[in-house]
């Protein structure tokens, strides 16, 4: 068994080295002043690789600049340029950067073209030692895959093992490969699929996991522990990306969390658990309230995927700031973290499942604010699946579980979407709340 290792600039990443950690920034790369800060920012808070978006040829510039400052305050973080659809752009970052992110599946609707145009990047980073992450997701895998397939966690690994195929053939081994899914349960699943197809064909690649668009706050970090604590409580995965809709800084103490307990630098303040038939009850002694969710969320989640057990209860104590041990036992937090977790696995939903993304450089309305406003007025929506995306880049195809959708244009419109298909499109932010609201409305009286 061959275990490969990428290195992006001066960072490894190999299931032989210590679990990085990253963050993506969400300021256009055109404004290399905010880049350069909040590139600063999450380099000070612990990213050990930090990615950019890259939207056309003209911010490859930017990119460059960027990193030139970076470097020249004496920050050597490695930058990942994210890039979509476009092969000259992620050729050109290429050059620029050490690591490049693409989804090569999207760089022709011919597949052949799309083959010659891989094999054009593989040459440019093989000759400047650039890094290359195959990301693939649930809800983007193109015609050809989903007619093969369907939409589905098989067809994401076969997407993945066919251009990975591809770089072992050219003999480039400089790759991570990531399979990310909004659902749990798409995403534990299609990253077995790939490490078992890894394991049979004698080649461990390095693994980027993460759960998409996973929201914000409790949530959002629930939703990503679970998903994420699941894969590498198996050894399948090697670095981590926590997806929040939120400033990118606060995405990285939940994955230094994921890291330092997978590495055994920390370990599970639960103190026991009692089984009766299928329920577990589960006692902490937690040195935080913080700690008791994450924990919580780490030793449930994967035996509620893998469906070991149906029901949870929460009991124990955690420290409050002041140094005060609180107990749960029997209060409304253990069970709203019994709730979250049951629904983060997807086992049991006690409200509305919210799809966000982070938000990026493509972003161009003020995402975090928008997706508070849609929770607050769909709260009482139990069960149904509902996705607010910044742009339409990733938005259609990343929120392939959405019974709807609010996605932004741009120039101040949105589209409102009924599962993958748009319903209304052009409009204006000031109203896009109250129209989707009435579009849910209509098909709930039909």
């Amino acid at each position: 068994m061959k275990i490969h290792r990428a290195k992006a600039g001066n960072v490894c990443i190999s299931a032989d080295d210590p679990i990085v950690i990253q963050t993506m920034c969400n300021t256009h790369t055109s404004d290399i002043e905010a880049s350069v800060e909040q590139c600063k920012r999450v380099h000070e808070a612990g990213a050990q690789l930090i990615r950019l978006t890259v939207p056309s040829v003209a911010q490859v510039e930017s990119l460059a600049e960027i990193r030139r400052r970076l470097r020249e305050d004496g920050i050597d973080t490695p930058l990942v340029a994210d890039v979509h659809f476009s092969s000259e752009i992620a050729i050109a970052a290429a050059s620029v950067v050490e690591k490049v992110r693409i989804n090569p599946g999207n760089f022709h609707k011919d597949h052949e073209k799309a083959c010659e145009q891989f094999a054009r990047l593989v040459d440019v980073c093989k000759e400047h030692g650039t890094a290359v992450r195959i990301g693939l997701n649930h809800g983007s895998l193109g015609e050809r895959i989903t007619t093969l397939y369907g939409n589905t966690p098989l067809a994401m690994k076969e997407a993945a093992w066919e251009w990975l195929q591809m770089c072992i053939d050219n003999d480039f081994y400089n790759i991570v490969l990531s399979l990310k899914a909004s659902n749990t349960v798409v995403m534990v699943e299609a990253y077995r699929l790939l490490y078992r197809q890894m394991e049979d064909g004698g080649h461990i690649f390095p693994i980027p996991v993460g759960v998409t668009e996973a929201g914000n706050g409790d949530a959002g970090r629930i939703k990503s522990i679970v998903g994420i604590s699941t894969l590498l409580a198996e050894g399948i995965g090697n670095t981590i990306r926590v997806s929040l809709t939120e400033a990118p800084e606060n995405e990285l103490p939940v994955a230094a969390y994921l890291a330092d307990r997978y590495d055994h630098k920390l370990h599970s303040s639960l103190t026991g658990i009692t089984l009766e038939g299928r329920k577990a009850t589960a006692t902490y002694y937690a040195p935080s309230k913080e700690r008791l969710m994450f924990d919580f969320a780490c030793d449930f989640g994967k035996r509620l995927l893998d469906r070991q057990i149906d029901e949870l209860e929460l009991k124990g104590i955690y420290i409050d700031a002041d140094g005060n041990e609180i107990s749960i036992d029997g209060t409304g937090y253990a069970a709203y973290l019994v709730d979250e977790v049951m629904q983060a696995a997807r086992r049991r939903f006690y409200r509305p499942e919210y799809i966000a993304c982070p938000g990026c450089g493509r972003t161009m309305y003020n995402l975090q604010d928008t997706f508070e406003d849609v929770k607050r007025r769909t709260a009482h929506l139990k069960g149904m699946v509902i996705a607010v995306m910044g742009c339409i880049v990733n938005g259609p195809g990343e929120m392939a579980d959405a019974d709807w959708g609010y996605v932004g244009e741009g120039n101040g419109k949105v589209s409102i979407d009924k599962g993958k298909e748009p319903v209304m499109r052009h409009v204006p932010e000031s109203e896009a709340i109250d129209l989707l609201l009435e579009f849910i409305e209509k098909e709930k009286a039909e």
